[in-house]
């Protein structure tokens, strides 16, 4: 998505640690008109997979979901990333390393929100090491529901969790690809 690119270039910065931080509009500050145009993206290239269910990972992800779940006109399910007292039930469970935040979270998602019936689309603000996407994978498999595929708004390329994913046959799209980035602000786009 060229004007996702571009709009990277122009208010991104790049951070020591191969951090991009975008949050004057997509994890922050949320630039509402333009994250509805990235949802209208991913309902473009995930309608044929007919899925059911958009399904995310807090806290971040979830604007960019919304929107992409309001697209497509079905729900959207966010795995929290601590239990708290207002779930109840049974839960799926599952372990999620973050890059940005160097640590592991016990994601948990009610098991009435996700079942077998469900095709499961993963929407995610940034997609680096494919951990964050592989954990919701896991619940969804435990839900025994099926992963239609997995959109993200900015794939760090040179990380390579996205190419994993794709080796295992999933279907990603991410609109934009971060081929290379420095720390003198360079940033390098993959041609899609």
């Amino acid at each position: 998505m060229k004007a996702l690119e571009e709009k990277i270039v122009k208010e991104g910065a790049v951070l020591p640690g191969n951090i991009l931080k975008v949050n004057s509009f997509l994890n922050h500050r949320i630039d509402a008109a333009f994250i509805m145009e990235m949802g209208e993206e991913i309902a473009r290239l995930f309608y044929e997979d007919k899925p059911t269910l958009i399904f995310t990972i807090e806290t971040s992800g979830i604007a960019i979901a919304m929107a992409a779940a309001v697209n497509l006109g079905i729900p959207l399910v966010f795995a929290k990333k601590h239990k708290s007292g207002n779930l109840s039930g049974d839960l799926y469970k599952t372990t999620v390393h973050s890059f940005t935040h160097g640590t592991d979270y016990t994601v948990v998602a009610e098991k009435n929100f996700i079942n077998e019936n469900d095709r499961v689309l993963i929407v995610d603000d940034f997609l680096a090491n494919g951990k964050a996407l592989e954990g919701l994978i896991d619940i969804v498999n435990q839900a025994g529901a099926v992963t239609v595929g997995a959109a993200t708004a900015i794939e760090k390329g040179f990380q390579h969790g996205g190419d994993a994913l794709r080796e295992k046959g999933y279907k990603v799209c991410s609109l934009a690809i971060v081929d290379s980035m420095d720390d003198s602000g360079n940033i390098t786009f993959r041609q899609q």
